[in-house]
């Protein structure tokens, strides 16, 4: 595939966006971004935010790494692109909600699941995912004689509680909540039935999502 794929598409975007109108871009540029919505996504391809959600420019602030993880807080030592970009969105831009969305098939999931948790030292990804060995040690506790298919999902649903709960280990993230000047969510993209669902403090489940 060529990178002519790409520069066509700005090309149309240009011209839907921008050349005809803009006002959307100008409005940015002059008064700055105001996102009230904070998504931690998946690198994974078939899991854009932005078109998932249907939302214009402007609208989310997101991050992206393997399998949607948050770090806990952790000594300021290293690069720490995720909880930059937390505080950021936290911290600057005031955002109302942070959304961790975790999504079926995910290949940071499957590769934590494969391994068993031993990571490889040559291995960004081993290191990376260990940050969710948690939630495949419960699976494999829990769901000891499920299908793969199953404990890959249930995994994939636990890591978004694991990324909840490393939120609320940020100072001002934690104080936020408190105040209720946050709110935290934890949703799971179904790709193959194209539902989205939400997890249930009540009732500690994963469900389908409507909007009120």
């Amino acid at each position: 595939m060529s990178p002519n794929k790409l520069i066509e598409g700005f090309t149309r975007f240009r011209s839907n966006h921008i050349a005809t109108d803009g006002a959307v871009y100008r409005h940015l540029v002059e008064y700055g971004q105001t996102p009230k919505f904070l998504i931690v996504g998946c690198c994974d391809s078939r899991v854009d935010p932005a078109l998932i959600f249907d939302c214009a420019p402007g609208d989310l602030f997101v991050i992206r790494n393997v399998a949607n993880l948050v770090p806990p807080a952790e000594d300021r030592v290293g690069h720490h692109g995720t909880t930059a970009a937390l505080e950021y969105g936290v911290r600057t831009l005031g955002v109302e909600h942070i959304v961790v969305l975790g999504h079926a098939h995910c290949g940071g999931i499957q590769n934590l699941m494969k391994t068993g948790g031993a990571s490889n030292p040559d291995s960004y990804i081993d290191d990376w995912m260990s940050l969710a060995e948690s939630a495949r040690a419960s699976v494999i506790k829990d769901f000891a004689d499920a299908r793969v298919e199953q404990q890959q999902r249930a995994c994939e649903q636990r890591a978004v509680l694991v990324s909840l709960h490393n939120l609320q280990t940020f100072p001002w993230i934690a104080q936020r909540v408190a105040e209720g000047k946050l709110k935290l969510h934890g949703w799971y993209f179904e790709i193959e039935s194209g539902q989205l669902l939400g997890y249930n403090q009540t009732t500690r489940q994963f469900e389908k999502l409507l909007a009120s």
